[in-house]
C-alpha cells in the first residue's frame, strides 16, 4: 500500500473509531472495539475499500499507534482521542515525574486560568517526551510546551491512565502543576515552589 493510501485510510478509520462511528453505520461496543469485519464492510459501504491485510498493514504503520487490535484480533479500537463516548477501561497508572503537553501560544492565558482541559475530548493527552509534545502543539501553530508536574499532581490524588500506545491520560491538569517552556525544550523539572 502506498504511504499516501495509507495515511488516508488512517484518517478515515480514526475518524469513525475515535469521532463519527455512526456516519458509516458503525456502534462501539463497551471499551471503544468494533468488529474489524464490520469496520471494513462499512468503509467499503462508504468507498474505502480495504482487506484485512491492508488494515494490518495501517494498524502496524501508524507511528503514534492510534489503533490496536483485541487479543483475537477480531476487534480494533483507537487507542484513546475519542469525541464520542468510550470507556476504555484502562487501569490507573502511576506516571513519570514529568509529562508534557503540546499547545500553542493564543490559548496560554485560558491554560494559565483554566489549566489544561481536555476541550472535545475525554481526557487531557500528556507525553513523556518533549518532542513529541512539539509535534502535537505544531499542528496548530508555532509550539508552545508545557511541562506537567506529574509527581505532585499523583501525590495530590489526581488519577493517571496510560493507553496501549503510551499516551498519558488525566481528565484535568491544573494550572498550579504547569509551567510553559516557551518554544525552547529545557530538561528541567517543573518549579514546584507554587504549590
Amino acid at each position: 500500500m502506498k504511504h499516501s493510501a495509507l495515511v488516508r485510510a488512517s484518517k478515515r478509520i480514526s475518524r469513525h473509531l475515535r469521532h463519527a462511528p455512526h456516519e458509516i453505520g458503525l456502534e462501539l461496543e463497551p471499551g471503544g472495539w468494533v468488529a474489524v469485519d464490520d469496520l471494513l464492510a462499512a468503509l467499503a459501504r462508504h468507498g474505502v475499500r480495504l482487506t484485512r491485510a491492508e488494515l494490518d498493514e495501517v494498524v502496524a504503520g501508524n507511528d503514534k499507534r492510534r489503533f490496536g487490535y483485541d487479543e483475537t484480533g477480531r476487534r480494533i479500537r483507537a487507542n484513546q482521542g475519542h469525541t464520542v463516548r468510550v470507556e476504555l477501561d484502562l487501569p490507573v497508572a502511576t506516571p513519570p515525574d514529568v509529562l508534557y503537553h503540546g499547545t500553542v501560544e493564543h490559548v496560554l492565558d485560558a491554560i494559565r486560568r483554566e489549566g489544561l482541559r481536555p476541550m472535545r475530548r475525554h481526557d487531557v493527552h500528556l507525553s513523556t517526551s518533549p518532542d513529541t509534545a512539539t509535534a502535537v502543539g505544531a499542528r496548530r501553530g508555532r509550539p508552545v510546551v508545557l511541562t506537567v508536574d506529574a509527581h505532585a499532581m499523583h501525590a495530590a490524588g489526581h488519577r493517571f491512565r496510560v493507553s496501549a500506545n503510551g499516551v498519558w491520560l488525566v481528565p484535568h491538569v491544573p494550572p498550579r502543576f504547569l509551567r510553559a517552556e516557551s518554544h525552547v525544550l529545557l530538561d528541567q523539572p517543573p518549579d514546584t515552589s507554587r504549590r
